[in-house]
């Protein structure tokens, strides 16, 4: 589970940059978070979205600049690279057992064993 915190990001926001660090935090387009927050303000939820939007203003701490971006997602083409290498790996090691097992070197320590 990767742990992240949440920041305020204002080189990438409008205002104070709040929806960017929320964003970011959610892993959601920051235009989404943004046609939201304005949705909201214009049904009802005005007082609300103003008194969250500055009270996170005001929390939240500034994003360093060498703040680690955490583990970026891997595309499709690197996830597949992954499983094809740990695919190979594990075929290995079953021909490896399998070799083993039907050598004349198993079946005489088996034979071994029984007595």
């Amino acid at each position: 589970m990767i742990k992240r915190k949440l920041w305020r990001k204002p080189d990438e926001g409008k205002l104070m940059g709040v929806c960017a660090g929320v964003a970011e935090y959610l892993d959601i387009p920051v235009r989404l978070l943004r046609v939201i927050v304005v949705l909201s303000l214009f049904f009802g939820l005005f007082a609300i979205t103003i008194c969250a939007y500055f009270i996170l203003g005001f929390v939240l701490d500034v994003k360093p600049a060498d703040a680690e971006e955490g583990a970026t997602k891997p595309n499709a083409g690197e996830l597949l690279d992954r499983l094809e290498s740990a695919l190979r790996r594990d075929e290995y090691s079953v021909r490896e057992i399998e070799r083993y097992v039907t050598s004349e070197t198993f079946s005489v320590r088996s034979r071994f064993r029984q007595l």
